[in-house]
């Protein structure tokens, strides 16, 4: 009985659910919004069951007619006939409840109220039921009593949208007809588009047509004033001026071949053509007539060029393009006279500068030859050979300054004849390549801009190369000048950067022939030098005199030279021939100081080449390297073996002590060592305080006559005088341990008397 009544409970809350869910229609609302009744059958949604609730409103009695008025109980009839079959919600009679599921159900509405009140007031399932039956009856005639109220609204709200629908039908139809016209006029749009493109067309092919056609018409006509400049005119500037419209006018006839078939063109052709031959040979008199004047003696070669020729160079420039059966002979004429007036200019200007040329060295000039000419005597130097300019023979001298000259005007030969002046051929040699140089850049760039190319140079200066050649071949092989070949060289180089500067190559491979020619001819001068060194007779050579020898100082003066010369350049080639040099000179003399008897005079003749040598190396200015580095090594060891020498001289028993039995007694703790005894040491120290300063003397004016450097005899003095201040104390140093060596103390000489003595020398520098 219990589970009975739970059923009916959930039923009677699922009614009240569906009651309270019917939407009500608002009064008042100017949209009129309709409810939706509640839900019974349970395959319908809220949506559809509101359709079919209007549905059968609207088609009650209470709609049949617009004009006629229902009353109040035919619209209760009507209504209640039409919904109150709706409002059943299940058969009363039947029993088929199923209670599956009920305890679950239960369990899950524990928590609703009002599930908990039906179940605590235990009435019958029925009569609830019936109650909330009533209930939702009462609701639903509530609703529709609501619906009748706004039933005026309703039937103003269909009204208004028939007449809105009627208006939106008026507006479907004027769109329409907008739309039809605007379909049109894009039609029109369209076609107008396709006529402007079409006429564009048209437009720009007219256009160039026109181009064309003017251009063609332009090409063809021939002015009269062009005929009758060409004819009768004098080449100047108009002259010119018609020859470039003339040029247009072949050159499109020739470029045109399409349009060699217009009979417009088969008429001016042969007008034009005769205007050609005219111009052609009108411009090729004019040139040849300017060629010829270049022949003139005393002309202008340059000043022409510049001035004429280059004024009129586009005359030169159409007989290359339009008249080429004549073209080649003006360039022929212009190659045979260039080359025919520049050669004979160089030929005549080196005939001068050969009579300005100074002879300073001839093949008997070298290092080892014996001096065959006069001698003076005298202290620093040494006889000199004949004076041919003799002091440039092996000294750079001024010379050298022909390398900062390198860029000046060349020498104007009949002014320089006249003012007496003679010049080393170094400085020809500048002078003629210094004119090269100005007539090669100035004929190059004439010609790049004149004929347009660069090839006619070497054919122009084929002439002038071959005498310039000619003149170097038959003066190399007399050139025995070593100094003046290395300037040459060096002068070359100098050369080749000014045209490098200048942009201007047409003189590259004339300048390589060149050091192919000097550099050969210098290093066999070398060797010329070097085999006199070696192959000297020493025998000849020798002279009974200490002093340096001849050959030193011309060796010292041509390594300064070439030395001073390399400073910038530094030649490899050039410093191992001033090595092999070096050797040759040293070992010359270590042959003739053997010619001396006495050793000392040896080392002294030694002493003095070597200073000469370095002495000279010093005083160019530059640094000697290693040349100057090997002559002072064997100066320093020359030295060294004349102060012993020296001090032998004068003081061996004492030098033969101190090496001897002071170094024994410095070693006294060996077994062999004896003891120096008084009797070993009073000789010497007697002797020694008896003849020092006589000894001294000598050895001073024996320094004094020997070396040639006075500088450098004070130098050897110095360590002559310190060598025996060491050797003397050494000697007090072993007088001290020898017993009863207090005895000698009355002969002994102090160190400071030794020291002041070697200052009173010292201060003689």
């Amino acid at each position: 009985m219990r589970e009975s009544v739970v059923g009916a409970l959930v039923e009677a809350s699922m009614a009240s659910s569906a009651a309270a869910a019917m939407v009500r229609v608002v009064p008042g609302s100017q949209s009129d919004q309709a409810a939706e009744p509640a839900v019974h059958d349970k395959t319908l949604t809220a949506d559809e069951y509101a359709q079919q609730a209007l549905e059968k409103l609207f088609a009650s009695p209470l709609f049949a007619s617009s004009d006629a008025e229902l009353g109040k109980a035919e619209q209760q009839v009507a209504d209640l006939t039409v919904t109150s079959g709706d409002l059943t919600f299940g058969d009363e009679t039947s029993d088929e409840v199923s209670l599956d599921g009920l305890q679950e159900e239960l369990e899950n509405l524990q928590g609703q109220q009002m599930i908990a009140n039906i179940l605590g007031q235990g009435s019958q399932l029925r009569e609830y039921a019936s109650d909330v039956e009533e209930k939702l009856r009462q609701v639903e005639l509530e609703s529709i009593q609501d619906y009748m109220k706004e039933s005026d609204n309703l039937v103003s709200l269909h009204a208004k949208i028939r007449e809105c629908d009627t208006i939106l039908t008026h507006m479907e139809s004027l769109l329409g007809g907008f739309q039809a016209d605007l379909g049109s006029i894009s039609s029109e749009i369209k076609n107008l588009q396709e006529q402007s493109m079409s006429m564009g067309i048209k437009l720009r092919n007219r256009k160039v047509a026109e181009v064309r056609l003017a251009r063609f018409v332009e090409e063809m006509v021939v002015p009269p004033n062009m005929i009758d400049t060409i004819v009768d005119g004098e080449v100047n500037e108009e002259f010119l001026r018609v020859l470039q419209v003339l040029s247009k006018k072949l050159t499109y006839v020739a470029e045109n071949s399409t349009t060699k078939d217009y009979a417009a063109l088969r008429d001016v052709i042969p007008e034009i053509e005769k205007l050609r031959i005219k111009a052609v040979s009108k411009a090729r008199d004019f040139l040849m007539q300017k060629l010829y004047a270049l022949r003139r003696p005393k002309t202008n070669i340059q000043i022409l060029q510049q001035n004429v020729l280059l004024k009129y160079k586009y005359v030169a420039t159409f007989l290359r393009t339009h008249g080429q059966e004549v073209f080649p002979e003006i360039r022929a004429a212009y190659v045979d006279t260039m080359n025919k007036v520049l050669s004979a200019h160089f030929r005549t200007y080196i005939q001068a500068l050969e009579r300005l040329q100074l002879d300073i060295v001839t093949k008997s000039d070298l290092i080892g030859v014996e001096d065959t000419g006069t001698r003076s005597p005298g202290l620093f130097s040494r006889a000199r050979e004949p004076l041919k300019n003799r002091a440039a023979v092996f000294a750079l001298g001024d010379r050298a300054l022909v390398l900062k000259e390198v860029d000046e005007a060349a020498i104007i030969p009949h002014i320089a004849e006249a003012s007496g002046h003679k010049y080393p051929y170094e400085v020809l040699f500048r002078n003629l390549h210094k004119l090269l140089m100005d007539t090669a850049t100035s004929e190059y760039l004439f010609c790049s801009s004149f004929f347009g190319e660069d090839a006619i140079f070497n054919e122009i200066f084929a002439g002038p190369f071959a005498v310039i050649e000619e003149h170097m071949t038959a003066v190399m092989p007399n050139c025995y000048d070593a100094i003046g070949l290395l300037l040459m060289i060096h002068l070359t180089y100098q050369h080749q950067l000014i045209m490098s500067k200048r942009r201007v190559p047409c003189l590259d491979s004339y300048f390589d022939k060149l050091n192919l020619v000097l550099w050969p001819r210098f290093k066999m001068v070398i060797d010329m030098h070097l085999s006199s060194l070696r192959t000297a007779n020493a025998r000849t050579l020798w002279e009974d005199d200490v002093r340096p020898h001849y050959v030193t100082r011309r060796y010292a003066e041509f390594a300064a030279s070439l030395l001073h010369l390399n400073v910038n350049y530094g030649d490899g080639q050039l410093d191992l021939n001033l090595e092999r040099l070096r050797v040759a000179v040293d070992d010359l003399l270590v042959k003739l100081s053997r010619m001396f008897r006495q050793q000392k005079q040896q080392t002294i003749f030694l002493i003095n080449n070597y200073d000469l040598v370095l002495s000279v190396l010093k005083e160019a200015g530059t640094d000697g390297g290693k040349t100057q580095q090997q002559f002072e090594e064997l100066l320093k060891s020359s030295s060294t073996v004349f102060v012993e020498e020296e001090l032998r001289e004068h003081f061996m028993p004492l030098i033969q002590f101190v090496k001897t039995r002071a170094g024994e007694d410095a070693a006294a703790g060996t077994s062999n060592a004896q003891p120096i005894t008084i009797e070993e040491v009073e000789p010497l120290v007697k002797d020694f305080a008896a003849r020092w300063k006589g000894a001294i003397e000598i050895m001073h004016k024996d320094v004094i006559t020997s070396f040639s450097n006075f500088v450098c005899g004070m130098e050897i003095l110095r360590a002559a005088l310190t060598q025996l201040l060491l050797y003397y104390t050494r000697l007090s140093d072993s007088l001290k341990r020898v017993s009863d060596g207090a005895s000698l103390g009355k002969d002994v000489v102090s160190i400071p008397s030794i020291m002041y003595e070697i200052k009173k020398y010292s201060r003689t520098f």
